[in-house]
């Protein structure tokens, strides 16, 4: 499992404090929205190229924890 914390990021002044892939605004409610309704990790990272398949395996390990489900 990816360990997130380096990568999942809560700033308050950002997506109204939402959990973000590093400095991006996106958030792992955007990734895990998109893998809900079947994308690909490899369309994703395609479709936004600042994310890396890291950061998608981070999402769902952070929801993992988190008791979210993808």
């Amino acid at each position: 499992m990816v360990d997130y914390r380096n990568i999942i990021r809560r700033d308050p002044e950002k997506r109204a404090g939402k959990p973000c892939i590093r400095e991006t605004r996106i958030t792992v409610y955007d990734v895990l929205g998109w893998l809900a309704t079947g994308m690909s990790s490899d369309e994703i990272v395609h479709d936004f190229p600042e994310l890396t398949h890291t950061d998608i395996l981070a999402c769902v390990a952070f929801a993992d924890e988190k008791g979210h489900k993808p």
